[in-house]
């Protein structure tokens, strides 16, 4: 029998991301970087993505989604030599949650399409909120929750 080969290939952290729309607005998380961020993080071992989206938006804003479908998945450079593939995923809350942020990050915001261009967010983000803000507008069946 033949050893796979997939045990010789570069290997990258997985960061599972959610795009939360709150009053049309999307809500970011400022990081240490400074950064602003889709909120979500780290796959754990033996995690489904769904149930890690889940876990880390509840775990940073308090929040209890239904996540629907995959938006995109891109590789992005935190740092020289620091690759992270990022899986991002639409999700939904019920009308009128509140946020409470926890001290994984230094604030949160929501912000309209038209903020998100002055704000210091990794093109990946901008290119993943973009392409979600479309498709809601062009498929209501995607955006009803259920």
């Amino acid at each position: 029998m033949d050893t796979p080969t997939d045990v010789l290939a570069k290997l990258y952290p997985v960061s599972i991301k959610g795009v939360v729309i709150i009053d049309d607005r999307v809500v970011l998380l400022r990081n240490s970087r400074e950064e602003w961020e889709l909120p979500g993080g780290k796959l754990d071992p033996g995690e489904q993505p769904v149930a890690c989206c889940k876990r880390e938006i509840a775990e940073e804003l308090g929040l209890d989604v239904r996540v629907g479908p995959i938006i995109d998945c891109w590789v992005y450079t935190i740092a020289p030599a620091v690759d992270v593939l990022i899986v991002s995923y639409a999700c939904f809350v019920a009308a009128g949650a509140a946020i409470r942020l926890s001290d994984e990050h230094r604030e949160f915001g929501l912000f309209t399409p038209d903020q998100l261009a002055k704000l210091d967010i990794p093109e990946g983000y901008r290119e993943t909120i973009a392409s979600w803000l479309a498709r809601r507008g062009r498929d209501s069946l995607v955006d009803a929750p259920h």
